[in-house]
C-alpha cells in the first residue's frame, strides 16, 4: 500500500489504522495515523476507537480533544470509553457538555452515561438523561430499557425500575438480570423469585448473572431452602457453571442462617478449594453465631489468600470480645498492628440527589 500510494485513499488508510486496532497493534495503527497528511473524522474516530478498546484513554482524549472537526460518533466512543474504564464522572461530564454543543447522543452513548450515573448513585443526572430520551421521541429499546432499569433499582427507585422493565416488549436476558438485581439488592426475595420463573416461562436462558442474583436476593431475604434448589439446579437443569461467586455467595447465605458446617462443606466442595469471598462469608456468619473455632479456620484461609484485608482482623477481634476472649483480643490487635500491609476497608453507600 505504501509503494503504491494506496494510503492515499481515506478509505484504505481508515481500515488499515482499524485492521491494526482491532489486532492490538494499536502503535502501529498510531503510527500509519500520523504519517498521512489528510485525515478524516472517520480516522480520528477509528484511531479513537481503538485507543480506548486498548484502554489507553489518556491518549484517546487528547487525539479527541485534538479534533477539527468531531461527530456523534466521536462523543460515543470517548464516552463508552470512560463508562468501561470506571471514570464515570468523566463520562457524565462529558455527555453534559456533548448535550451542550447540541450533539445527538447514540443509544451507546445513552446507555453508558446512564450506567455511569448508576454506578455513582446519580439519580438526579439519570433523571436528567431520561427526561432527554423523552423529550427527543427516542426510542427506548431492550439496551436502553436495561440501563434504565440498572439506574432507578441502584438509586432505590425499584417500583419505578419495575414499570420501565414492563414497558419492554423486547426483553433480552442482560434486561431481565437487570430486574432481578434490582429485586436482589432491595430484598424482595420473594418477587424475584416470580420474575425468574417468569424469565425461564418466557424462553429466555438465565446466565452467570442471573443466579448470582437470584442467589442474593434468596440471601437477603433469608430463603434458604429456595437458594439451595435454584444452586443445585444450575447444572445440572439449566446447563450454567457454578462459578466461585455463586459458591461465596451459598457460602455467606448458610452460615448466616446458621448452617456453618454445610458452609464449611460446601467451601470445600469448590473446585478452587475455596476463595477469599467464600471464606469472608463463612467468617461473617461466625461472628454472627459466635463459632470461634470455625472462625478461626476461616480467618486463616482468609490470611493467606488476602495478607492485605484488615478486616479479618477487625470480624476475630469482634468475636472473641463478644465472647470476652479477652487474651486472643489482645493478640489480634497486636497481630494487625504488625502487619505493615493489612488495611481496613470501610464500606460506603451512595445516591447523590438534588446536587448534594
Amino acid at each position: 500500500m505504501l509503494r503504491f500510494g494506496f494510503l492515499a485513499d481515506l478509505f484504505v488508510l481508515n481500515s488499515v489504522i482499524r485492521v491494526y486496532s482491532v489486532n492490538d497493534r494499536v502503535n502501529d495503527a498510531h503510527k500509519v495515523f500520523c504519517e498521512c497528511s489528510y485525515r478524516d473524522v472517520v480516522s480520528y474516530n477509528a484511531m479513537i476507537d481503538g485507543l480506548v478498546e486498548s484502554f489507553h484513554l489518556d491518549r484517546a482524549r487528547e487525539l479527541f480533544d485534538a479534533m477539527p472537526q468531531r461527530n456523534e460518533v466521536s462523543w460515543g466512543t470517548m464516552i463508552a470509553g470512560y463508562g468501561h474504564g470506571k471514570l464515570c464522572h468523566e463520562a457524565i461530564q462529558l455527555f453534559n457538555e456533548m448535550i451542550s454543543l447540541n450533539f445527538v447522543p447514540d443509544n451507546i452513548a445513552l446507555v453508558s452515561v446512564l450506567s455511569a450515573c448508576a454506578q455513582l448513585g446519580e439519580l438526579e443526572q439519570g433523571r436528567f438523561v431520561h427526561d432527554y430520551i423523552t423529550r427527543n421521541g427516542i426510542r427506548v429499546d431492550s439496551y436502553l430499557t436495561t440501563g434504565l432499569v440498572d439506574l432507578y433499582a441502584k438509586c432505590g427507585c425499584v417500583e419505578i425500575a419495575r414499570e420501565i422493565f414492563e414497558s419492554c416488549k423486547d426483553k433480552y436476558v442482560f434486561t431481565w438480570n437487570a430486574m432481578l438485581v434490582g429485586f436482589a439488592i432491595h430484598g424482595e426475595g420473594l418477587i424475584l423469585l416470580d420474575y425468574f420463573s417468569r424469565m425461564v416461562a418466557e424462553g429466555v436462558q438465565p446466565d452467570g448473572i442471573s443466579f448470582l442474583g437470584v442467589l442474593i436476593g434468596c440471601s437477603h431475604a433469608g430463603l434458604v431452602n429456595e437458594a439451595i434448589k435454584v444452586f443445585n439446579e444450575m447444572e445440572t437443569v439449566y446447563g450454567v457453571a457454578r462459578e466461585s461467586k455463586h459458591y461465596g455467595c451459598m457460602a455467606d447465605m448458610l452460615a448466616r442462617a446458621g448452617l456453618i458446617d454445610e458452609s464449611v462443606e460446601l467451601i470445600k466442595g469448590m473446585p478452587s478449594g475455596g476463595d477469599v469471598f467464600a471464606w469472608g462469608g463463612l467468617l461473617g456468619g461466625c461472628r454472627i453465631h459466635g463459632n470461634v473455632e470455625i472462625a478461626k479456620q476461616a480467618a486463616q484461609q482468609v490470611m493467606e489468600i488476602k495478607p492485605e484485608d484488615g478486616g479479618v482482623y477487625s470480624v476475630m477481634a469482634n468475636i472473641y470480645a463478644n465472647t470476652e476472649q479477652w487474651d486472643d483480643l489482645v493478640k489480634i490487635r497486636r497481630s494487625l498492628g504488625a502487619n505493615r500491609r493489612a488495611k481496613k476497608i470501610i464500606a460506603s453507600s451512595l445516591i447523590r440527589l438534588n446536587r448534594n
